[in-house]
């Protein structure tokens, strides 16, 4: 689950950064967890943390709440907990994490979220959530023929049927729930099938999440190939697409689809809404069960590796030179291919993690999801125009339903 930081440091020096909101995503039960998704990529870090000891301790827990409330110069925190399943570390364990918030929070106001695969929700989890207001981030990909194809338990069982039950209970309970799906080689085929299907679950906030992953799942080898589960570049774009002509006909303002709302938010000039749209990276970085800070979720890697809470200073880490440059080189890194596209404004190159395509003309550094960035971004550009010239008349961009949009043609010029 994803949100709006602020992810462009300060070019003035590492002064005006220090002053900088940052994120600082906890994964509190490692990359352990109750099930085996195929295309999972995190369950391969247990390498790195060869103990199998993976749960925060409650020196670990106390250190990261009060260094990281401390470090926020902003009068909001926001508390992000992921897996791995981070509801395998029980109740409990989120009781002792909001006592600590509140007696570090120094007035500040903290928030919570989760992300969770679901199947471990039950009446007791759903009433803690609900009455300590977390935000949840379920992952389900879709229908169960989409679901079930890779996201089994640990005995190759289906789990569909009991993270509907979740949603289903979660959403009875009141918990506020953003649904996480990943888009990958099979679901890509069923766009309509996968965006009517939460629909009709009364879903109201979904983000679409591209799996790209490569044999191996190791982001240092860089000649290696995508796996078979991977999203098709094209394929992730008709997807997008093939959901976007429905929802701009029938649900803007009622259904949130993140990937739209970012994209609307590129198109009126705003500031990024998740990091990897951002012109640089940097700013959103993890800290795992043992105290680890890495530089980001995608590169958990010894080579990114900037410490550990409990020895080092947590903005010393997080605003030192070499994560300044690694954010960096997001800008920096870019082929002049993409220096001169016309969605530059909107993708800014997307996840380095994924930047290990060749250009037309043979450099590297190109997305591998390029081709469907380019094939999205053309597609709903005289939509997003439009809807940018409603709100700035006043509008709610939700004006769009009332006219024929087949009939937009639109200025192809872009912002």
């Amino acid at each position: 689950m994803t949100q709006k930081t602020d992810t462009e440091p300060n070019s003035r020096g590492m002064e005006g950064p220090r002053r900088q909101a940052f994120e600082l995503m906890a994964k509190p039960a490692g990359p352990s967890c109750n099930l085996d998704c195929r295309y999972c990529f995190y369950l391969d870090k247990k390498a790195l943390f060869p103990k199998r000891e993976w749960r925060m301790s409650d020196v670990v827990l106390e250190t990261y709440t009060r260094e990281y409330i401390a470090s926020q110069p902003g009068p909001s925190v926001a508390f992000a907990w992921q897996g791995g399943e981070p509801t395998l570390m029980g109740i409990d364990f989120f009781r002792r994490a909001l006592d600590l918030q509140r007696t570090y929070s120094s007035g500040k106001q903290i928030s919570n979220t989760l992300q969770t695969n679901g199947t471990l929700i039950d009446k007791w989890w759903c009433e803690f959530l609900s009455r300590n207001h977390f935000l949840v981030g379920l992952s389900i990909d879709g229908p169960d023929t989409v679901h079930d194809r890779h996201r089994l338990d640990r005995t190759g069982r289906p789990t569909h049927a009991r993270v509907l039950e979740s949603l289903q209970m979660m959403q009875k309970y009141g918990v506020e729930v953003n649904v996480l799906a990943t888009v990958n080689r099979e679901s890509a085929r069923h766009p309509l099938e996968v965006y009517r299907f939460f629909k009709a679950q009364g879903v109201r906030f979904i983000q679409f999440i591209p799996i790209v992953e490569r044999a191996g799942g190791s982001g240092e080898a860089p000649a290696a190939p995508v796996t078979k589960w991977s999203v098709r570049p094209q394929d992730y774009g008709e997807f997008l697409v093939g959901i976007f002509e429905e929802w701009v006909r029938n649900d803007v303002g009622r259904i949130f689809v993140m990937n739209f709302e970012w994209t609307l938010g590129a198109w009126a000039g705003l500031p990024a809404g998740v990091c990897y749209l951002a012109p640089r990276c940097g700013l959103n970085l993890i800290i795992e069960h043992n105290g680890d800070i890495f530089s980001c979720d995608h590169f958990v890697y010894p080579g990114y590796r900037l410490g550990n809470i409990l020895e080092d200073d947590l903005r010393e880490m997080v605003f030192s030179e070499r994560q300044m440059a690694f954010g960096a080189s997001k800008e920096t890194g870019l082929p002049a291919y993409c220096r001169g596209c016309d969605v530059l404004f909107a993708c800014r190159g997307g996840c380095p993690k994924h930047r290990f395509g060749r250009s037309p003309g043979g450099e590297p550094g190109l997305n591998y999801l390029c081709s469907g960035f380019k094939r999205f971004y053309d597609g709903v550009h005289p939509y997003m125009n439009y809807m940018v010239k409603l709100v700035r008349n006043g509008l709610p961009a939700a004006e769009i339903m009332k006219i024929d949009v087949a009939a937009l043609s639109g200025d192809p010029a872009r912002p």
